[in-house]
């Protein structure tokens, strides 16, 4: 169960993000109703909700997932793929040091996005990927068992993040999209496969039993109802269009 989320309030310079996914440029309006409408999911889901304040120069630090991963042992700030992200990470350290004792860090050479982080249990996945590389999860699976954890490397073929493609629905359920439904590393899962035209829908949240979707996939959407989950959604098409995503808006432990 988790007990905390952190987010941060979309900066007007959002509009200019870095973003493969040819939709555009968001409308910052916009966006930022789909950010209230965000946070008011998950205040249904009996967590302490730290919302922090806007970064101006910072484009993509909506996505506060990234420069941060949060377990129940440590904090680790991590090491940015993209050069513009790597100071968001001094950004959230101490926001960290208010929740952590224990706050370890992602070092040169390594790059670390925690979009490419999944945990299940006390185990991290990690995705080897264009933001990740493998120095970066080499460190962390090193943090990881210091602390009792353990990690094993993942490597993506055409995703931007691990989660991009899958989220953890805790039970052993494992909602796939793409080229982790045939990945033999979780073939051990439930795993919910998300239809290709839905593909934006693997990106989505567990919280304290319910999980938070992106509307409009509604195939998605019935598949893990009818597993017995309370299942929000919530409009984040203005996040696509800067390939940003349900779990990148938030950090939980």
């Amino acid at each position: 169960m988790f007990k905390h989320i952190i987010t941060r309030t979309p900066c007007p310079a959002m509009i200019e993000g870095l973003s493969e996914a040819g939709l555009g440029k968001p409308d910052y309006d916009k966006a930022m109703d789909q950010h209230n409408d965000y946070i008011r999911a998950l205040q249904t889901c009996g967590v302490d909700i730290t919302i922090l304040p806007p970064a101006n120069d910072y484009p993509d630090s909506v996505f506060v997932e990234d420069p941060a991963l949060c377990t129940p042992h440590c904090a680790v700030i991590t090491r940015p793929g993209a050069e513009s992200r790597r100071n968001e990470a001094e950004l959230i350290a101490p926001v960290l040091q208010r929740f952590y004792n224990r706050v370890e860090r992602i070092v040169e050479p390594g790059t670390l996005d925690a979009g490419d982080v999944m945990m299940v249990g006390s185990h991290y996945y990690i995705g080897k990927s264009a933001r990740t590389n493998e120095e970066g999860a080499r460190q962390l699976i090193a943090i990881l068992d210091k602390y009792g954890m353990t990690g094993s490397i993942v490597v993506l073929e055409t995703v931007l993040h691990l989660k991009t493609g899958l989220a953890y629905l805790e039970n052993g359920n494992l909602l796939a999209a793409g080229e982790f439904v045939t990945k033999p590393e979780f073939q051990q899962y439930n795993i919910i496969e998300v239809p290709v035209d839905e593909s934006y829908a693997a990106n989505c949240i567990w919280v304290n039993g319910k999980v938070i979707l992106p509307a409009g996939y509604p195939s998605t959407r019935d598949k893990i109802a009818g597993l017995g989950y309370d299942v929000i959604e919530v409009d984040t098409s203005e996040y696509l269009k800067v390939d940003g995503g349900v779990s990148c808006m938030s950090l939980r432990f």
